[in-house]
């Protein structure tokens, strides 16, 4: 017999988040997350996205062992201001028994309604900025820290509960050596001559922070068009300065500016954490956090994390000063192989951006739905 809780203590919120540790402990390809910062995402106190959003998370059981979890999200932003009567799910884990999956979905389900939504959306986070998809082609390869692994099972769970398949997400990767200069070099210098624009060059945190409130702006107004994409708001932005720009190594922080400083384009790119955090097994001490540090300072890897161009700017060629400045910092680290996150493949416009590259798709994640009318 499966019996679903909600969960409310820090000491089940824990169990929560440390679920995934047993249901993968055999894994070579899954990415363990920090706990405690997996514990302050959930935390209302600290977590700025529950001004605008709420969340509730259960636990299944069978016989009396923890077998699943998921969370049950509502972003009021997104119900109220754009009209998308969603209902979200998220940190969707199970063992691989079809009583348990539709015991959680059913949570998930019965909130939906008691809030008159019109389906349910997931695996999707609070926000934009968050993990999204059920992982469907891909599974021997490691996960960045960026994304959710899962077992090939999860897939036939989600059909066998009545959901259909809403977004389809690709993610990609190049080795360094398919850039080749000739493609940009020449086309970013007329590019900063015909508009005036300019590329700035980090070495510090400190020196990104004045940018970083504009660098959020630009991202809502790159990414506004596509479909159930929610602003960031004023709250949140410094909430993420201090959870990812200080984790950032500021040389891979890449702004473009006009004549008057404004913002026009911008890139984060990270190291690859992956193997690091495997290490790390969830724990920054005593030793997770040297595993993190030497990763940040030689991995050979790195994961473009966002990119954004301002909706004056695009198809104007901005992405090819971005990716000058990002040749020569690889350059001169020595970097390996570039990796994508998860991209919408109906985003034409990001795809034609890393043509030249000759990219391999390496991993391809779904988000499924079911209607609640």
């Amino acid at each position: 017999m499966i019996v679903v809780k909600e969960i409310h203590s820090k000491k089940d919120l824990k169990a929560f988040v440390k679920f995934p540790f047993k249901l993968y402990k055999d894994s070579k390809y899954w990415v363990p997350p920090i706990i405690k910062q997996e514990l302050e995402t959930f935390n209302k106190d600290k977590n700025p996205i529950f001004k605008d959003a709420e969340a509730r998370f259960f636990l299944a059981y069978k016989n009396n062992n923890i077998v699943g979890r998921i969370a049950a999200i509502i972003n009021w932003l997104e119900v109220n201001d754009q009209n998308q009567k969603k209902m979200r799910f998220g940190w969707f884990d199970f063992i691989d028994d079809q009583e348990v999956s539709k015991a959680l979905l059913a949570e998930v389900e019965r909130i939906g309604k008691e809030h008159n939504l019109e389906y349910t959306e997931g695996p999707v986070g609070f926000s934009n900025l968050d993990k999204v998809g059920v992982m469907t082609e891909g599974f021997d390869s490691i996960a960045p820290m960026i994304t959710w692994y899962n077992h090939p099972y999860y897939i036939k769970h989600y059909e066998s509960s009545g959901y259909a398949v809403e977004k389809h997400y690709s993610e990609s990767k190049f080795p360094f050596e398919n850039v080749k200069p000739e493609f940009f070099k020449k086309a970013q210098e007329l590019i900063k001559r015909r508009y005036n624009l300019t590329a700035l060059k980090f070495t510090k945190t400190s020196e990104v922070m004045p940018y970083a409130d504009k660098m959020f702006d630009l991202f809502n107004e790159s990414y506004a068009s596509l479909s159930s994409f929610v602003a960031i708001t004023d709250i949140q932005k410094e909430y993420f300065k201090k959870k990812f720009i200080s984790f950032v190594n500021p040389e891979y922080i890449k702004f473009v500016v006009d004549k008057d400083d404004e913002l026009v384009g911008f890139a984060i790119v990270m190291p690859a954490f992956a193997k690091a955090l495997q290490k790390a097994n969830g724990k920054l001490f005593p030793f997770g956090i040297s595993h993190i540090l030497k990763a940040r300072k030689h991995s050979k890897d790195v994961i473009f994390y966002l990119i954004g161009i301002h909706p004056k700017y695009q198809n104007k060629g901005v992405h090819a000063v971005i990716f000058n400045e990002y040749y020569e910092t690889f350059t001169e680290k020595g970097i390996q192989t570039c990796f994508r996150t998860p991209e919408l493949e109906d985003n034409e416009a990001i795809h034609k951006i890393w043509k030249h590259f000759d990219p391999e798709v390496y991993k391809r994640r779904k988000t499924f739905r079911k209607s609640l009318i």
